[in-house]
């Protein structure tokens, strides 16, 4: 045993290796338990003290349910367990939705990509969570479901809605995170996602941007921009989308959503980054994707 192991706290009770929903939300009914799977920020929160374990472990990796993403009716899911890898290969979300494949080619490495989760990453509630930001972008909803009256009861909020602060969501401690659902984008719906960093890839992001949005005679419809690591929650910028929304993309229109980007975003200074630099590439980024779309 190594020293690490033998001092690190052991901070739960009771563990449960589900195989179901069914059994995950019993185990989580009585709101004293965790839920785990890829765990690759969850052990690192528990052992520097920032997210202690309730008093029930829930293991979900087995549980066949929430892996997937499946194209059916108009309507995308993608399962909570998906991993980072399966995002980047998969055949229906290159078709439909190819600004997640991205996102996913710029996410950590390939051995954490093999192993952390799409729900894992919108759960941790951090203010630069790569895929939470072109996940609001596609409107995309967060299915939850828990134990209630002796069977299983799901409800579905905005996804904007789930995220409460930074580390914190909405979810009820006696909810799991299931799926994440979205409308099948249009043929002519396209997203950039873009993030900041040293490196392209292992790397939280300074600051994060998606852009959406259907082009037609140089102007931009169904708007959509959503930042990450310039708020508590990573945001959709809802005024900048109102500017930029069936203008011509002129220089005119990019000053002004330039403006309207500074009073939506309030980046703070930390050890990553200062709140000055972040607001510049912030605006870089929003330049720089608009340029883009001009120029076709």
């Amino acid at each position: 045993m190594t020293h690490a192991q033998a001092t690190s706290p052991r901070s739960f009770d009771d563990y449960v290796s589900a195989t179901s929903v069914e059994a995950a939300v019993r185990a989580l009914a009585d709101g004293d338990g965790t839920p785990v799977a890829g765990g690759t920020d969850l052990w690192i929160q528990k052992d520097l003290g920032v997210k202690p374990f309730a008093g029930r472990l829930v293991n979900i990796r087995r549980i066949a349910a929430l892996r997937g993403i499946e194209e059916r009716g108009g309507r995308i899911r993608v399962g909570a367990l998906t991993t980072m890898t399966e995002v980047l290969d998969s055949d229906c979300l290159r078709r439909f939705a190819p600004v997640l494949p991205a996102t996913a080619d710029r996410f950590a490495s390939v051995q954490i990509r093999n192993v952390a989760t799409i729900g894992g990453n919108i759960i941790n509630a951090s203010p630069a969570a790569d895929f939470v930001v072109p996940l609001l972008c596609l409107d995309a909803e967060a299915e939850l479901a828990c134990w209630r009256g002796e069977r299983v009861a799901t409800r579905c909020l905005p996804l904007g809605d789930l995220l409460a602060g930074p580390g914190h969501t909405r979810r009820e401690p006696v909810e799991l995170l299931t799926a994440v659902h979205f409308d099948t984008p249009a043929a002519d719906f396209h997203a950039a996602f873009c993030k900041s960093g040293p490196r392209p890839a292992l790397e939280i992001a300074r600051v994060s941007l998606c852009l959406a949005g259907r082009l037609v005679d140089r102007r931009l419809t169904c708007v959509r921009l959503a930042l990450g690591a310039v708020a508590p929650t990573a945001i959709r910028c809802l005024r900048t989308e109102a500017t930029i929304e069936g203008a011509v993309l002129d220089d005119t229109v990019l000053r002004h959503a330039l403006e309207c980007l500074d009073s939506e975003i309030a980046p703070i200074d930390d050890v990553r980054s200062s709140a000055w630099y972040r607001r510049h590439l912030a605006r870089t980024y929003l330049e720089q994707e608009l340029r883009r779309v001009l120029e076709g």
